[in-house]
């Protein structure tokens, strides 16, 4: 326990005994399909893209662990878009709707930049990795999914292994050499894991859902919310899907970021568009409250 004399708070620091989502601040911009940097940290994330009704949206927002800020727009307003990287170094690419893009943007913190084209435009790819090393994996062209994954190095994108099964909107997380696929339309459970060259089958989630959220890393993954609406939240250990303690607000949509044990949920439909976003904590995670006085 200490006194923190900046808030003039009394804080106590906590380790969970079971898992748990809690309300975190709002997005300025409520919106469903939204993407952000999925390496970024519960407390330090990066928000942008999506749609608002009908109308793809632009704006960008940072989270600090409490609340969101406003920043540089996205050159290009798209739905569907996809994403990786952290706050400071984020990537945009693909998007649109119904038919998918190719514009690929970098964020450096402050404002975006023009990056390397994709090979195959495309809405609902699932994006993993950083800016400098990134995965797009699937996703829609129009009129139909596709298998095809392409590697970013920081310039272009080149061809990578194709996925065993074509889909979109579903929930990635990983690295460029060690990703995760879970889901996607429509809806399925299965989910297949890439070595930086090929796709092989994973475990088969206990939900099947497309536009799920996703954090963490291929071998300590989680999984939450997606179509049909759910609440529903699955942790993954490199082999098997294991349910977990529910979001707040069932939505599907939504982005993602942080770790297995330590992720941000935020954005989504529910079928509305939401700004919620929620906070998880997994069993012993160490965590500092406040002390309060009633």
């Amino acid at each position: 326990m200490w006194y923190n004399s900046t808030s003039a708070t009394l804080k106590v620091r906590a380790v969970t005994t079971s898992s748990a989502w809690a309300a975190g601040g709002n997005l300025n911009t409520a919106r469903t399909e939204i993407a952000g940097a999925g390496d970024g940290t519960q407390t330090a994330s990066l928000a942008f893209g999506g749609r608002v009704s009908t109308t793809p949206q632009s704006a960008t927002e940072e989270y600090d662990g409490s609340a969101w800020s406003n920043q540089s727009p996205l050159a290009t307003a798209r739905r569907f878009i996809s994403g990786a990287g952290t706050q400071t170094a984020g990537l945009g690419f693909g998007g649109g709707f119904p038919t998918g893009i190719s514009n690929t943007e970098e964020y450096n913190g402050t404002s975006w930049t023009a990056g390397g084209a994709m090979g195959t435009g495309r809405f609902g790819a699932g994006g993993t990795g950083i800016q400098t090393a990134a995965l797009a994996a699937g996703g829609d062209p129009g009129p139909s999914a596709i298998t095809a994954t392409e590697e970013y190095d920081g310039t272009s994108w080149a061809a990578g292994g194709n996925l065993a099964n074509a889909r979109y909107s579903m929930g990635t997380c990983g690295s460029q050499t060690a990703a995760l696929a879970a889901g996607g339309t429509a809806p399925t459970t299965g989910s297949e894991e890439y070595n930086g060259t090929s796709w092989s089958a994973g475990g088969t989630m206990n939900t099947g859902r497309e536009g799920p959220g996703a954090a963490g890393i291929q071998t300590a993954a989680l999984i939450f919310g997606g179509g049909p609406i759910t609440a529903a939240t699955e942790t993954y250990n490199g082999t098997s899907w294991t349910a977990d303690t529910s979001m707040n607000t069932a939505r599907s949509g939504l982005g993602g970021a942080g770790t297995q044990p330590s992720a941000l949920a935020y954005g989504g439909g529910t079928p509305a568009v939401s700004a919620a976003t929620e906070e998880y904590n997994g069993a012993g995670t160490a965590t500092t409250k406040t002390v309060t006085v009633t």
